[in-house]
């Protein structure tokens, strides 16, 4: 794989210098794992994530890519055997519906070379400097991995997986279990594959309200001719601009949570890129809710906290332009607030995974995912990235100066997943993918909050001594 993007920070070559399959290191017996229901309302598309470290120092000096490598590869082949999902493919059963064969057919792992220095990249623009570069694409499989040695001696680990497998709290998961298995310690979290946490109900019962929120695939609207295409930006907000959202959205007694208050100001913004377009009057916002602490009683709190797979339902709210423009803040908070509260209980769980046991085997998904391309209306999902473990994923040369995920997934809405930052405690990096004219609104209006993600910010100010 060679690729050549545009701009600064983008304009350099990567060669991979070295591909194998990386299986688990202890051999597993063949069996299939069913997909739970919550697992079906996902399109097949892959989700990344991406560290990035500096060139190891002392104690670690001496240690080189080869040795780098190495250890990843080992210890991977360790974590595999717990998390053995990840070394299976996925497979269509009998009447068209994915399942996991877990064969132990292992996981794709390539070892590359960059020609740049960490200081260099662009990560503000992930579209040219990490898309089909530093994140592989997954061939086949469910997890792929890449390991890349910059210019600087600095590394790049990035991973591929299949997002009908797991969600972000699994890759989350694993990522940590990985690293603890590199530092030769024991994982802190073993997961859970106990699909029977997510069997339907018998009667099953549903309320009628998910019928506006998830769809079958059959009555879904034609695809658009030529959508639009979307694009990716990474920034970082800081703590002071994210407790002065929260007040700003916060009103009458009622604190609104930090994603609430982002969620709200973000709507806000992508409604004002739309003001002057009479072909979108409308707007709306999803956000995505984890299930696993609304399904957890005391019997199944355990298993859910580990539980490996997609627990997640995406509610959605709907507005007028011209409101969310016009109103306060706190106004478009309480809005979210109202709307996201409607799936944070264990009976909407419940009814969601009776709602997908009554349309089997047809397959269905959240509207929202193609909320973008309805006539009259724009579409983005904000997506909590606060459990991102980006200061555990330490695998013994450090931990990484930066971590993100990257998530052009192919939907007609956009996606905006903010995480905790590696280098200052409090701040965020907000991974965003949107229309161009959001995105050129977000930085005109908000450019004072949303921040382009810099080599000064993640402290690589380019000191010779400190890359070599």
């Amino acid at each position: 794989m060679a690729g050549v993007g545009a701009g600064a920070g983008g304009d350099y070559s990567v060669t991979v210098d070295r591909k194998e399959v990386v299986a688990a290191a202890l051999p597993l017996q063949d069996h299939w794992l069913p997909l739970s229901n919550l697992d079906l309302l996902l399109p097949p598309v892959d989700v990344s994530v991406f560290f990035c470290y500096e060139k190891p120092g002392k104690p670690n000096g001496g240690l080189g890519f080869a040795s780098m490598a190495r250890t990843l590869k080992k210890s991977l082949a360790q974590t595999l055997v717990t998390f053995y999902a990840f070394a299976g493919e996925v497979v269509k059963n009998s009447v068209g519906e994915p399942e996991l064969l877990c064969n132990n057919r292992g996981v794709d792992f390539m070892e590359a070379y960059a020609d740049v220095e960490l200081r260099e990249l662009e990560l503000y623009n992930p579209d040219a400097s990490v898309e089909g570069k530093l994140v592989p694409k997954k061939k086949d499989g469910v997890l792929c991995i890449q390991a890349t040695e910059l210019r600087c001696g600095g590394v790049v680990v990035a991973c591929t997986f299949d997002h009908r497998i797991a969600d972000a709290y699994s890759g989350n998961m694993f990522l940590v279990a990985w690293a603890e298995m590199a530092q030769l310690k024991p994982i802190s979290l073993h997961p859970s594959f106990r699909r029977s946490l997510l069997y339907p109900r018998r009667p099953g019962s549903c309320d009628a309200s998910l019928d506006d929120m998830y769809v079958p695939v059959s009555m879904l609207p034609p695809p658009t001719a030529q959508p639009e295409h979307l694009f990716s930006r990474i920034y970082y907000i800081t703590a002071e601009s994210i407790t002065h959202l929260q007040a700003r959205a916060s009103s009458n007694g009622c604190r609104r949570t930090k994603l609430e208050s982002l969620g709200a100001y973000l709507w806000q913004i992508v409604a004002k890129s739309n003001i002057n377009d009479p072909t979108r009057r409308r707007s709306k916002m999803g956000v995505v809710v984890d299930g696993r602490m609304r399904l957890s009683d005391g019997k199944n709190k355990i298993s859910m906290a580990g539980y490996f797979g997609n627990v997640l339902s995406i509610p959605y709210g709907e507005e007028r332009v011209e409101e969310l423009v016009g109103k306060p803040l706190s106004w478009v908070a309480d809005a979210v607030h109202g709307y996201v509260k409607k799936a944070t209980s264990k009976e909407h769980f419940l009814g969601l995974i009776d709602w997908v046991e009554a349309h089997r085997p047809e397959p269905a998904l959240a509207k929202i995912y193609c909320g973008g391309s309805e006539e009259g209306s724009s579409a983005f999902v904000v997506s909590s990235g606060q459990r991102f473990p980006v200061g555990k994923v330490d695998f013994g040369w450090g931990r990484p100066v930066f971590g993100s995920y990257h998530f052009p997934w192919g939907g007609e809405a956009g996606y905006v997943m903010p995480m905790p930052s590696a280098t200052r405690e409090g701040d965020w990096v907000v991974y965003v993918h949107l229309l161009e004219g959001q995105i050129e609104v977000l930085e005109e209006e908000a450019g004072d909050v949303f921040r382009p993600l810099t080599p000064e910010y993640l402290g690589l100010h380019g000191d010779a001594n400190k890359f070599y």
